[in-house]
């Protein structure tokens, strides 16, 4: 072939390959959230979509990161199950770091860190600043959260009661069918401060015993993954975007 058609031939091949990757489309990334773990993610009825801090702080991972995200309704219990599975690809969500699901999936760097709240009857004045405080009564904790299973293994109470949703978990209290309940302290008080409960009260001078971070979760075996979400959670902190998040959602 003449070094001059050849030249040309190369020089189409490299237009042709400009054009293609111009239009290629991001990766996606399936993201698992529950409806029921406001203000970090929650079903908003009006859009029928979930929303909540750990849903906007995974849809501006993603833009850093190079990639795009699509949230999808999971229950709580059902999240580590579905990413095994490979339904979905990234779990954003209240749920803590333990050791136990660290030898089931990988967390991200720290994108939000708190403990447990305690929540009792509105007309129970007593005053509770540690569990022992609570020992050998019946007391409840969503399932599939480290509170449940912390509850359980200190072997204080009576009866440690499993729910599907603080919601649930709130009504039983309210209709006095369980002592106290323990959840997510901001969620909590963020329920408590829509002023929708009237019935229980966040107990204020409890002392939590259950710190842990809140991360991006993603499968065992995927370092690349969880290398570009935490290029990401890097990006986000260093220009300020985490921290606007934090303050969107009151959770500082």
């Amino acid at each position: 072939m003449h070094p001059r058609f050849r030249l040309l031939r190369c020089a189409l091949a490299l237009v042709a390959g400009l054009g293609l990757s111009s239009g290629a489309v991001a990766e996606t990334f399936k993201v698992g959230a529950t409806a029921t773990g406001v203000p970090f993610t929650f079903l908003d009825v009006k859009s029928q979509s979930i929303q909540g801090m750990m849903v906007d702080a995974a849809q501006a991972v993603a833009k850093a990161g190079g990639f795009e995200v699509e949230v999808q309704q999971t229950t709580f219990a059902a999240l580590i199950p579905s990413l095994t599975a490979k339904k979905i690809d990234l779990i954003s969500a209240a749920m803590l770091r333990t050791p136990a699901r660290e030898k089931v999936v990988q967390y991200s760097d720290p994108v939000f860190s708190y403990g447990e709240g305690l929540i009792v009857r509105a007309d129970d004045s007593g005053t509770y600043t540690r569990m022992d405080d609570l020992a050998g009564e019946v007391v409840g904790a969503q399932v599939g959260t480290v509170f449940i299973d912390e509850l359980n293994k200190r072997g204080l109470f009576k009866e440690v009661r499993g729910y599907d949703s603080i919601a649930d978990l709130m009504r039983d209290l309210a209709l006095g069918r369980i002592k106290a309940g323990f959840a997510d302290h901001p969620i909590l008080a963020y329920q408590m401060a829509q002023g929708t409960q009237d019935k229980v009260r966040l107990v204020q001078g409890y002392q939590p015993v259950i710190m842990g971070d809140v991360c991006l979760i993603v499968r065992k075996g995927e370092p690349e993954t969880l290398e570009r979400v935490n290029r990401g959670i890097a990006a986000i902190k260093a220009d300020g975007t985490l921290a606007g998040i934090i303050e969107k959602w009151k959770l500082n």
